[in-house]
């Protein structure tokens, strides 16, 4: 299962190394291309699907392309656990389309999740992506930020038990802005920097620039302008994606990243 949790990040074999390395720079469509040879395995059929719908979440678009890939992996999956990864899946595009404002399916979300949480056992590694998940869902469709933390805090424990370092690195951000919701600058700062250097470490080059304009958020200026300028850097050399992220770099002024949680 991609998502979060395949932890090679490119460290593994050669294709896992190369779709890595074409995901982490957003190139999600080359990334998928590599997969389809072997697009009749559960594995790969579901990892396909995923790189497509993070495709979705950060470009607002292929929405058609990734509902078809989830399709055929909902069809290839014979275990609990790849009928609960698909699941988990199915739920994300789901929040993804609701987020993004391209279809109100907060209801389909909720259900696959839940169709998820029934299938995947408690300590697994698509369960910590799950809570994640969930919490994404609770934060941003359900205004409940102690529910949304309760979930964040299940997945952080998951993804250390798992050494799931990207995974970890959405959920110290999504703690952090939790904590800079409430005030809390210093835990805020320290949540962000967390993210930010996890994802600098692996080379996570389309996830750099929010984790760098979140950061910003608890900085004072100069500090502040120039992760702002640095995120915005990024931006532009990666084509402008993520698509959401462009108000917030827009030098002094720029609403906090962290109002629009999502990667």
């Amino acid at each position: 299962m991609l998502g979060e949790g395949n932890v090679a990040y490119g460290r593994g074999t050669p294709l896992e190394a190369a779709v890595w390395r074409l995901r982490s720079r957003g190139c999600w469509t080359d990334a998928a291309e590599l997969l389809t040879p072997r697009a009749t395995e559960p594995a790969a059929a579901l990892e396909r699907a995923a790189l497509l719908i993070e495709r979705c979440l950060y470009t607002e678009q292929g929405w058609a392309e990734a509902e078809e890939a989830l399709r055929a992996a909902e069809a290839l999956a014979r275990t609990d656990e790849e009928r609960g990864a698909a699941a988990c899946e199915r739920g994300y595009l789901a929040y993804a389309s609701t987020l993004l404002g391209v279809r109100d399916r907060a209801d389909e979300a909720r259900a696959a999740l839940g169709r998820a949480a029934a299938l995947l056992g408690p300590d697994t590694r698509g369960r910590a992506l799950l809570d994640y998940r969930r919490g994404l869902i609770a934060q941003n469709l359900g205004d409940s930020p102690q529910a949304a933390r309760a979930a964040y805090r299940r997945a952080h424990a998951g993804a250390t038990a798992h050494d799931d370092e990207l995974l970890l690195s959405s959920t110290w951000r999504h703690l952090a802005g939790l904590a800079l919701r409430e005030g809390e600058l210093a835990e805020a700062r320290h949540g962000f920097a967390e993210s930010l250097r996890i994802r600098e470490e692996l080379g996570y080059l389309v996830g750099t620039a929010p984790a760098l304009a979140s950061l910003a958020d608890t900085e004072t200026e100069p500090e502040a302008g120039r992760l702002r300028a640095e995120a915005g850097r990024l931006f532009r050399l990666l084509g402008g994606v993520p698509t959401w992220l462009g108000p917030w770099v827009g030098g002094p002024g720029a609403a906090p990243v962290t109002a629009f949680g999502t990667a």
